[in-house]
């Protein structure tokens, strides 16, 4: 087998430009590829241009070192992460920085961090990113929602929510509005207080993101909730599935009378229980979904009356 039917492109040493088979569609020269635009070399007839370049992301000036060319765009910063930072007792070949440079460093870096923000509108947004950026890691949550409520807050200061406001408000707002959009079984009592302001401040500042921004929130449903009181009253897997079973009957009945899902789906788990003559009392399922004993006792009542009903 001959070589040029294994590689297809050939490359020239004296210019640096990859050439191949292809015919210009003008003149019938022959076409040249070079720096991502393949020409004809004849005439100059641009074929292609703005070719995607396949090559690795990192640069390497010597054989085992890599280098890559910088941290992507992050919705985390209010720079989007492109801003530099000037190191301390090192420099970037990892050698030790003479004490006058390192004073003059200093100094640089005294400047730079009060060139950072442009204005006090940045200064708020890096605030609250930071804030937004803090609950999301006590709370355990993904990047990918950690990334969705700096653009909620980003979307907030846009719209001019910010002024009446504390930023710690519609931080947690965020936090919380980003849950709700992708159906994450988040209550407002698991983010108020790691957000260090009253309920009622959170609550106003998620009711003006929703009002203001139409945020595309998604009901929670009780079957959200019952793995998390489940695990949390150390029940039997037969009595997860009956509990979750209820939750999925009665969903669409509880959303229309507005009840708690938290409790509907602690009273699911009470229902399952006492069905199967489990230890567990209603004192100990309101402690654990943060509800009265009454209200647990009624939603009890109401779902052994609709699972009487639904057997006749």
């Amino acid at each position: 087998m001959a070589t040029r039917d294994v590689y297809e492109r050939q490359f020239d040493e004296s210019c640096g430009k990859s050439c191949g088979d292809a015919s210009c569609p003008e003149c019938g020269g022959q076409v040249i590829t070079d720096a991502g635009e393949r020409r004809c070399q004849s005439c100059g007839l641009i074929i292609d241009g703005h070719g995607i370049d396949r090559g690795p992301e990192w640069q390497s000036f010597e054989r085992d070192e890599r280098k890559r060319v910088g941290a992507p765009r992050t919705p985390t910063r209010h720079d989007h992460g492109l801003a530099t930072e000037i190191g301390r007792h090192v420099d970037a070949n990892g050698t030790p920085i003479p004490g006058e440079r390192r004073q003059q460093l200093s100094r640089l870096r005294t400047q730079h961090s009060r060139s950072r923000y442009q204005s006090s509108r940045e200064r708020r947004l890096a605030h609250g990113l930071d804030e937004v950026r803090r609950l999301a890691g006590a709370l355990d949550l993904p990047d990918s929602l950690r990334d969705q409520a700096c653009r909620c807050f980003r979307s907030a200061q846009q719209a001019d929510l910010l002024p009446g406001r504390s930023i710690e408000a519609v931080a947690a707002a965020s936090v919380h509005a980003a849950c709700r959009c992708a159906g994450l079984s988040r209550t407002l009592g698991e983010v108020v207080p790691l957000a260090r302001v009253a309920e009622s401040r959170v609550r106003s500042a998620y009711n003006a993101l929703n009002t203001e921004l139409g945020l595309p929130a998604k009901p929670v449903t009780p079957v959200e909730f019952v793995p998390r009181v489940a695990d949390a009253l150390d029940v039997t897997d037969q009595i997860r599935r009956r509990a979750r079973s209820l939750a999925e009957a009665s969903s669409s009945e509880w959303a229309h009378r507005g009840a708690n899902p938290h409790t509907v789906a602690a009273a699911c788990v009470y229902t399952a229980a006492a069905e199967r003559d489990w230890p567990l009392t209603q004192a100990r399922v309101a402690a654990v979904s943060d509800a009265s004993v009454k209200t647990i006792r009624t939603h009890h009542q109401t779902l052994c009356g609709e699972d009487w009903e639904r057997q006749r």
